[in-house]
């Protein structure tokens, strides 16, 4: 079999930030001590008002192709991940396409999916790869996510931080590749109602201009981001420690020869709970959120990234990569560095 390489990765924060003091000053009972404690933020970037996911996802890649010294003709797939398209049609990667002046004569298609998306993305470009029908997939993830989110929502807003990310998956292996091993994935939509936007698709196409107030003192309407944050905090809790066990198995490795463990950085409560429950050492577990949030489906590169940069991931090292959230959706794989 053909196999995939994880070779490049860049990512993208817009220019308005989102800081603690803010947050603090407009919820008082929330200090900036206990957001950055307990959520493991200190700052967060927000799109701007005329910036949406193409125009980010058109952001980071161009800074892949300098950073990289891609050349552009060798992308023969695009691939774009996002819950917050510019339009429901035509297809964001088309227009995408484009404005980035690649070939014509080449693949290019949305996806969506939240928190686990960048694993989605991986095996998608390793199937493509697998089958000869691309030989270099570019896959960028791009969220907006604060546009979704009522002012009123102080948990959300504290968390979720906008962002894009930019990866190139090939079939030969870059200076500072990772091969792409096995996957497990997960789904489970019967918990489809616990993070959600209700209105706005064709279900429910009318806005409804009426907020609700939650037990927690978070507002939100039809039209906002709703997460029901407990029962989040319970599947993750289930089901994730299962999904690394069985990653682990797939690839025939055992949980010590895994050098790093790099999660979809949620927040650092719920992370600091995960590594506990599975028994993950403190020195090989990595949270890389604290300057610009939970970025879904862009916060496992971003801290993969920081990770190269400060050195920490090294040649000849197997990183065990996971998202969960949004659908229910869950996966992970191992890249052998």
């Amino acid at each position: 079999m053909i196999k995939s390489y994880l070779n490049h990765i860049s990512y993208y924060l817009p220019k308005k930030v989102l800081t603690n003091k803010e947050l603090s000053e407009e919820f008082p009972d929330w200090s900036i001590e206990k957001i950055a404690t307990k959520i493991g933020i200190d700052e967060r970037h927000i799109a701007a008002e005329d910036e949406f996911s193409s125009d980010m996802g058109v952001q980071a890649a161009e800074k892949l192709f300098e950073e990289s010294e891609i050349n552009k003709s060798e992308v023969d797939f695009l691939l774009f991940c996002t819950q917050s398209p510019d339009y429901f049609l035509p297809t964001t990667a088309c227009t995408i396409q484009d404005r980035l002046n690649l070939r014509k004569n080449i693949g290019a298609l949305d996806f969506n999916l939240g928190c686990s998306g960048f694993i989605y993305g991986l095996s998608i470009a390793k199937g493509l790869i697998a089958a000869g029908i691309a030989s270099n997939v570019l896959l960028i993830c791009a969220e907006t996510y604060s546009k979704f989110l009522n002012r009123g929502d102080k948990g959300n807003r504290t968390i979720f931080g906008d962002a894009a990310s930019a990866c190139m998956i090939s079939n030969k292996k870059a200076v500072n590749g990772a091969e792409i091993l096995q996957f497990q994935l997960g789904t489970d939509g019967k918990g489809a109602e616990n993070l959600i936007v209700k209105e706005g698709a064709m279900r429910n196409p009318k806005k409804v201009n009426s907020n609700t107030e939650d037990d927690y003192g978070n507002v939100h309407s039809g039209r906002d981001l709703y997460m029901n944050g407990p029962e989040i905090f319970n599947f993750t809790s289930k089901n994730i420690p299962d999904l690394i066990q069985n990653t682990l198995v797939k690839n025939n490795l055992s949980k010590t020869e895994i050098s790093h463990y790099v999660f979809h950085q949620a927040n650092k409560y719920m992370l600091n709970h995960l590594r506990k429950k599975i028994e993950i050492p403190e020195d090989k577990f990595h949270v890389r959120m604290n300057f610009c949030g939970n970025t879904v489906s862009s916060t496992i590169q971003i801290a993969l990234k920081e990770l190269k940069q400060e050195g920490v991931i090294k040649k000849d090292e197997q990183v065990l990569i996971a998202g969960f959230g949004v659908g229910y959706s869950w996966g992970a794989t191992v890249l052998q560095f």
